[in-house]
């Protein structure tokens, strides 16, 4: 049973779940010029958006850290920094790909396999991250933390693997971009 809290977020959740990846993948059809907005490509977010994106699993390892030492502030703090950097990041990632041309991967052979496997399970991953980054979040909030424990079990790995693997997706397509 939801405590009054978790039904008030419930409804949040179900929305950002929907949009946020409908939104992104958008970006791919649609594009500012598109719109008749005359808008500058923005070609140095990346790099920035992938470092967001380490420092994102930087802080949920230290979190995981801290909430183990029984730091709980320390763990909520570091939790809400996790998810401001992750808003930051597709902030930026939809500005860069509604201003920019998408970059094509130039390797061959076996490591565009790799690349290949690892960027599907990253936009997978991502996707099914959000709802359960909420959930646990609204969990915590709502001070159902037998519930927020469990499901954070799951939703950690996950996250810390998006974050790891939106920087590798990066590294391996940075040679091929066209500033």
């Amino acid at each position: 049973m939801n405590t009054p809290i978790e039904k008030k977020y419930n409804k949040w959740i179900i929305f950002l779940s929907i949009l946020i990846p409908v939104a992104v993948a958008l970006l791919f059809v649609i594009k500012l010029k598109d719109l008749g907005i005359d808008a500058k490509p923005l070609p140095f977010l990346p790099p920035i958006y992938a470092t967001i994106n380490g420092i994102t699993a930087v802080l949920l390892i230290i979190a995981v850290w801290a909430i183990k030492n029984g730091k709980v502030q320390l763990h909520q703090n570091l939790m809400k920094g996790a998810i401001g950097c992750s808003l930051m990041f597709l902030l930026m990632y939809i500005a860069y790909h509604m201003t920019t041309p998408s970059t094509k991967f130039g390797g061959e052979g076996v490591i565009r396999s790799v690349y290949f496997f690892i960027l599907i399970t990253h936009i997978l991953l991502s996707i099914a991250i959000i709802p359960l980054v909420l959930v646990t979040y609204v969990r915590a909030i709502a001070e159902r933390f037998d519930k927020h424990r469990k499901i954070a079990r799951i939703t950690f790995p996950l996250w810390l693997y998006v974050a790891i693997t939106g920087v590798v997706v990066y590294l391996m397509i940075s040679p091929y971009y066209i500033y």
